[in-house]
């Protein structure tokens, strides 16, 4: 009987997730509102927005022993890393790295040396918002879960992640991107069904424990609703979540499992802006769970968190022909 429930619920998400896939597209197109109102959001079409972050973010691996039920946890050495972005109309090009200065950085001894790099592109095409992540990581250690005790450090251990995100904003009056990536400026309070679709891959990698094609295949699509709340003209609160299921497949060196994926997201921001400087905070946290347990799973949580702050100025009148130009050709 507990099979035969476990097969049943699997194969329902499967075929939500399929039916999810093709009605999302069909209702954005039908129920989209076709103009925006500039007394809600404010774009910043002629300039071009430096952002700096300060981010602090978490996330592991479960190992489970099937047989003895022992819980280990491989995690990267948690420290504080810097984000630079430049973005102009709808693109956005990021780049981060780890200095050792930081206070926090310093604990190698206990955890070991990780070596993190992440690239990530983000463009929007009307209301479609397109994520683009690359993230590079080695040095890990092993924690028991039962005690938080640091079991053994792997410095050879690599894990590489390419994905991303295809979102669909349905209000033109929201503004993603004010709190996202604050290239706009939430005007007036408004909120938006967002649905995504995400994508990612991960591969793991280390010699001495000879982990040569071990690799995790997650794909979620659901449902998700922020919503932009104007304090006063210059201050911003806001809150939204996505939930979804989807399918994750993972190999490691001894099976091959895929199951049913459940996700969650929760996003927080509070900022400050103007006509060209803003600052503020961004909290995230996103939530996996899985229908059954394999030996190299995503940790139920990973958490994120930023403090940024950035500058507009004018960008040059050859870039702005340029995409002027362009979009003109592409009908956007």
């Amino acid at each position: 009987m507990f099979l035969r429930n476990k097969l049943t619920s699997k194969h329902l998400a499967y075929k939500l997730l399929i039916l999810l896939l093709f009605l999302i597209p069909s209702f954005a197109v039908s129920q989209t509102n076709t103009e925006k109102d500039t007394t809600y959001v404010h774009t910043f079409q002629d300039k071009i927005t430096t952002r700096v972050g300060f981010i602090n973010s978490t996330y592991a691996f479960n190992l489970s022993d099937k047989q003895s039920n022992a819980s280990l946890k491989i995690k990267p050495n948690q420290e504080t890393s810097v984000a630079f972005s430049i973005l102009f109309r709808s693109i956005e090009l990021d780049f981060g790295f780890t200095p050792k200065f930081f206070p926090g950085n310093d604990d190698d001894e206990e955890k070991g040396d990780t070596e993190k790099l992440t690239f990530n592109f983000r463009m929007f095409l009307g209301q479609w918002m397109q994520t683009i992540d690359f993230n590079r990581a080695k040095g890990f250690y092993i924690q028991d879960n039962s005690n938080k005790n640091v079991v053994a450090l792997l410095p050879d251990f690599k894990v590489n992640t390419i994905g991303g995100t295809t979102s669909y904003i349905f209000n033109k009056n929201f503004s993603f991107r004010a709190i996202g990536f604050q290239n706009e400026w939430q005007k007036r309070s408004a909120g938006s069904f967002i649905p995504s679709l995400s994508y990612y891959y991960h591969t793991f990698r280390s010699k001495e424990y000879g982990m040569h094609n071990n690799y995790s295949l997650d794909i979620a699509v659901g449902p998700g609703y922020y919503y932009n709340s104007i304090l006063d003209k210059n201050f911003i609160i806001s809150a939204g979540s996505n939930l979804g299921i989807g399918i994750n497949k993972t190999k490691n060196s001894y099976e091959t499992i895929t199951s049913t994926l459940y996700q969650s997201i929760i996003r927080t921001t509070l900022g400050y802006n103007s006509e060209t400087f803003f600052t503020g905070y961004n909290g995230n946290v996103s939530i996996y769970k899985y229908d059954q347990k394999s030996d190299i799973n995503f940790n139920d949580s990973i958490y994120f968190f930023e403090f940024y702050l950035g500058y507009r100025f004018k960008a040059p009148k050859k870039w702005i022909d340029k995409v002027d130009a362009f979009n003109k050709k592409a009908g956007l």
